[in-house]
């Protein structure tokens, strides 16, 4: 008998349920299915392994630098020195022997106990005491400002006490507790260094008039600013990064697409194999190594490189099953009302709820970072069809070379895409209040709700693209150019923007990454994406065929086809974002220089910053094609402090400005 394609999904469906029940005349025939139960079962014990491990790491790293183990050497060590017959408490366990509520007990037991107690206590004061030395440690910064290769005494001895509080083996978080706060300057260094940035760019009245209003700013409207963030610095681990997210990202308006998501690209000279399905097996089969390693903390906390300084680990935490959503307008009335009704003002309760009613705030539009605490499976998409792939079958991860098999299914299926699903995904890619609109009236319900639920709580997303990409055979430059802007934004609907980040498979088996920017800053994801390619071609590897190595379970259930009823009104809008973002992708000049003469090695034995030396090369080259100077953005990562981002650094210095002043006098003076 050949079964049609809907006969085929009536039989995944019913594999997909629990139970099944008929009314009969008889009475209901309930009938059980042991594989969906299965799957419950094993869902319910891994989701609980997770929770047992996060409270053990969260243990673990709530007392580091010290370990838990340590608390039993404590206690030892006590009740050693009491059957020596000294008291190291000073009296103080026989205080709280006076004062424990259990007197059933024997003297010797209440000895006991009391000595556990104040071990206990004492174990926590030196935690606290080491953290707190540990912390003043990291807020020494002056190593930075040193020449290098030269380290002064001073420096010698804080690396010193630095490893000796940082304790051993430390995971991922571990060392959170211990950051230092990011500073707040003072008004006077802020105003300071405006001035010192815009000086290159003005002439002197243009700056004559600047220097007045930042000194009018410094004595006024500045000092009650100061106070605010003063305020906010006392209770906040951070006391802009919150804002920085909110401001500078989740706020814009503007398509995220090119303006604020980047990409990563594959190796340039090799492609570990030329299957598409086989390179998407091994990596997606990396990915989720790399996201174990992080559930467990086994990941080493990053730290500046060649030294023992650690680097927060925050941004981590939402690398998977993270999506951001577009923002409705928020009515401020509403919400200064429920902020008052749910505090404790105590007068005239009444009126101020009337005047709320009564009057509208307009409110701002601002998108929202959703992370969800599991996810396992991810969301394909493949010829304007999304997938939905689990990856784990009976609590295990599936293998590489069975990915690989489920990978093939997708791109050997021939279902068409259902009306409006093909270019679905340029809602992500265009303005944010239309996708907002769009997201909230036709897919805040039913199949579509389910639909897009199901993207947005993936682990992460997959494109799998029918192109072919990379260093082609002729080495042109035009070919890195080429993918380069695919990975940038594709074709404008089969990436799925909002997502944490996105996977690109190429026909020819090249690969490359897009990245939502909100959550995190580049180098958590480079992090990630050199972890994933290394384990691709060093750890996993391939056959002689270029296949994924392993067996496969042909029992595997097959993707899951996502349904979406889009109607006319949505196809439209969908149109009209498409076109919007088509303009941006058509706006874009992209092109990408292989340089092979020299790198950073060679810059480093001319004792220079390779930063520095780009930095001032950007610098020059702008200046001699507009013969001016432009304020400069470079992103600096402040990640030695607590949940830090990024700051700025302005390359664009009196210092740089002169420099290029007088070496192109100089130029002129050879050439005449």
């Amino acid at each position: 008998m050949v079964l049609g394609p809907a006969t085929v999904k009536m039989a995944e469906a019913h594999q997909a349920v629990a139970f099944q029940f008929t009314v009969t005349p008889e009475g209901i025939d309930l009938q059980l299915s042991h594989q969906a139960l299965s799957e419950i079962y094993l869902s319910v014990v891994r989701s609980w392994k997770k929770r047992i491990i996060r409270v053990k790491n969260r243990v673990i790293s709530g007392v580091y630098p010290a370990s838990p183990s340590s608390w039993l050497f404590v206690v030892i060590a006590i009740l050693a020195t009491m059957y020596t017959r000294s008291d190291p408490s000073m009296g103080l366990i026989a205080k709280i022997q006076e004062h424990l509520p259990v007197s059933q007990i024997s003297t010797q037991c209440q000895a006991v106990l009391s000595a556990v107690v104040f071990s206990t206590m004492l174990w926590l004061l030196l935690i606290f005491t080491m953290r707190l030395c540990l912390k003043q440690l990291l807020s020494y910064h002056r190593w930075m400002f040193e020449q290098h290769g030269k380290m002064s005494t001073t420096t010698k001895i804080w690396v010193a006490l630095v490893r000796i509080f940082s304790g051993r083996k430390p995971l991922l978080y571990s060392y959170q507790g211990s950051l230092p706060n990011l500073p707040l300057p003072a008004v006077k260094d802020t105003v300071k260094r405006y001035l010192e940035s815009v000086r290159p760019l003005v002439d002197d009245a243009e700056f004559e008039r600047r220097n007045k209003l930042a000194s009018e700013f410094e004595s006024s409207l500045g000092k009650r600013l100061q106070w605010y963030l003063k305020l906010k610095a006392l209770w906040a681990s951070n006391y802009v990064s919150d804002w920085w997210e909110e401001y500078v990202y989740l706020r814009g308006r503007g398509p995220i697409m090119v303006n604020s998501n980047y990409y990563g690209m594959d190796f340039q000279y090799v492609t570990p194999t030329p299957i598409q399905a086989a390179r998407a097996g091994n990596t997606i089969h990396a990915f989720f190594l790399y996201r174990r390693k992080l559930n467990k903390e086994e990941i080493k906390p990053s730290r500046i490189p060649g030294t023992v300084i650690p680097l927060c680990s925050a941004q981590c935490e939402r690398i998977y099953n993270t999506t951001r959503i577009p923002g409705e307008e928020t009515d401020l009335s509403r919400v200064l009302k429920g902020w008052l009704l749910r505090s404790a003002v105590p007068c005239c309760s009444y009126q101020f709820e009337r005047m709320f009613d009564t009057c509208r705030i307009p409110g701002m539009l601002t998108d929202t970072v959703q992370h969800w605490e599991d996810s396992d499976y991810i969301v394909a998409y493949h010829k304007g069809r999304y997938y939905r792939l689990r990856v784990y079958q009976a609590g295990r991860l599936l293998s590489p070379r069975e990915i690989e098999f489920q990978i093939q299914r997708i791109l050997d299926d021939t279902t068409p895409p259902s009306k409006g699903e093909a270019k679905l995904g340029a809602l992500t890619a265009g303005e944010r209040i239309a996708w907002s609109k769009a997201r909230q009236k036709y897919f805040s319900s039913g199949v579509n709700k389910r639909s897009l639920d199901c993207i947005e709580r993936a682990a992460f997303f997959v494109t799998l693209d029918d192109d072919e990409q990379g260093m082609m055979a002729d080495n042109s430059p035009e070919g890195l150019d080429r993918y380069a802007k695919s990975l940038l934004h594709g074709n404008c609907y089969d990436r799925w923007f909002d997502k944490s980040f996105s996977v690109v498979y190429y026909k020819n088996g090249k690969s490359g990454i897009n990245a939502e920017h909100s959550w995190a800053d580049a180098p958590v994801v480079a992090h990630l994406w050199e972890y994933v390619l290394t384990t691709d071609s060093f750890q996993l590897g391939y056959n002689e065929e270029g296949h994924c190595k392993g067996e496969v379970d042909s029992s595997l259930p097959r993707p899951q086809k996502l349904n979406w009823e889009i109607p006319s009104e949505c196809e439209e809008q969908i149109c009209r974002s498409l076109e919007v973002a088509q303009a941006l992708a058509d706006d874009v000049d992209f092109h990408v220089f292989s340089l092979r003469d020299f790198g950073k090695g060679k810059i480093k034995k001319c004792r220079v910053s390779p930063d520095a030396f780009v930095q001032m090369a950007l610098q020059l080259a702008y200046f001699r094609d507009r013969g001016t100077f432009c304020l400069t953005y470079e992103a600096s990562m402040t990640r030695l402090f607590r949940e830090g981002r990024t700051e700025t650094v302005r390359s664009c210095s009196n210092g740089a400005c002169l420099c290029f002043l007088t070496y192109d006098t100089q130029v002129e003076r050879s050439e005449g």
